[in-house]
């Protein structure tokens, strides 16, 4: 039998970000965006397959893989280090996705997040989005911005996570960690509970359905700071999804809830270095201005893009513009900027190409 432990533990030695057990395959690695195989192990069967998964589930896990269900829970390794496991099936056999996670939360400075991130923390109410592809490092950001609050604050922080995936200690905040599946049923159930349990800063860990969304929203207008995330590549995109999820007669009521409580979008995605040793973040951030709230509230959402190219003054910025900021800067290559870029002209146009 394979120790899982083990291969986890030589994962982290190469700075992989994840870790999948799939038939037929070595256990893969995925280092700076790229998957490896490890090849020094064997390829994976059904039984090695199994003997993983048993050590890392819970009865309660085992049962609802033995039903067939995919399984998402958090995995402490006995070094110590967490990871958000996903259990699943493919082509008959079981399937394992383990994400490596970081015991030590690094603050927005150690990941080269703007200033302005840490002001819409320390906002007193109202509704800010972290968004982007999944592996984009939201759960990260997230979780460094809970962590300035934490360390500025004197406030009580509710997070609602599937499943949780950094600790926080209490510091200038009490914090209170709640599990989907664990603590609570579900994050649109968990979200209206936490009304009645006194929070100043919920953390949603994903907004995935109209229920979550709708509760949300409500939790911002109530007075409370709310962070959470969703899978869109950009602020127009993140505010259309939100207002789609609702039917025709109830949009232009969002828009206008959404124009009063939003605070900003940050969108990010993860690219390799130049230097190959490492990823970073490339973003678009919206801050949401008078002339930005006026635009979701008239239903001119399709203008945001502008206003994002022409609001440097306001500290916004297009994804365009940070990666050709980011080529220039030499972090990343132009050949690497070009295939997560939006309009190939713009960023041309940014980068000063002719």
């Amino acid at each position: 039998m394979l120790d899982v432990n083990e291969i986890l533990d030589e994962a982290r030695m190469i700075k992989a970000s994840d870790v999948h057990f799939t038939v037929g395959l070595p256990p893969i690695v995925r280092v700076n965006g790229d998957i490896k195989k490890f090849s020094k192990y064997p390829d994976m069967t059904e039984p090695l397959i199994v003997g993983i998964i048993n050590q890392i589930t819970t009865v309660k896990h085992k049962q609802t893989i033995q039903q067939g269900n995919d399984a998402d829970f958090s995995y402490v390794s006995t070094a110590g280090q967490r990871h958000r496991v996903n259990v699943y099936r493919q082509r008959g056999y079981h399937a394992v996705a383990l994400r490596l996670l970081l015991n030590e939360i690094p603050t927005l400075k150690d990941l080269g997040l703007p200033p302005m991130l840490g002001d819409f923390a320390l906002r007193p109410r109202g509704l800010v989005l972290v968004t982007g592809p999944t592996g984009s490092g939201k759960s990260t950001t997230l979780a460094a911005m809970i962590d300035h609050i934490n360390r500025n604050k004197n406030c009580h922080i509710i997070t609602i996570e599937d499943p949780i995936e950094y600790i926080h200690n209490h510091k200038q905040s009490m914090i209170t960690q709640r599990e989907v599946g664990v603590d609570v049923d579900s994050f649109a159930g968990a979200l209206r509970s936490s009304l009645r349990e006194d929070p100043d800063v919920i953390l949603v860990g994903e907004m995935r359905d109209f229920e979550t969304i709708n509760a949300a929203v409500t939790a911002a207008e109530t007075g409370h700071l709310v962070l959470s995330t969703l899978h869109t590549t950009g602020a127009a995109d993140t505010l259309d999804r939100i207002v789609d999820v609702y039917p025709a007669h109830s949009q232009g009521q969002i828009r206008s809830q959404l124009s009063n409580v939003l605070v900003g979008i940050v969108s990010q995605t993860l690219l390799p270095t130049a230097d190959k040793k490492g990823r970073c973040a490339a973003l678009e951030l919206l801050k949401a201005t008078d002339a930005v709230s006026a635009l979701i509230r008239e239903a001119k959402i399709f203008q945001i893009p502008n206003t994002l190219a022409t609001g440097k003054s306001e500290g916004m910025f297009t994804l365009d513009q940070h990666l050709a900021q980011l080529v220039r800067s030499g972090k990343v290559t132009e050949e690497i900027a070009k295939t997560r870029c939006h309009d190939r002209k713009e960023f041309d146009q940014y980068l000063g190409v002719k």
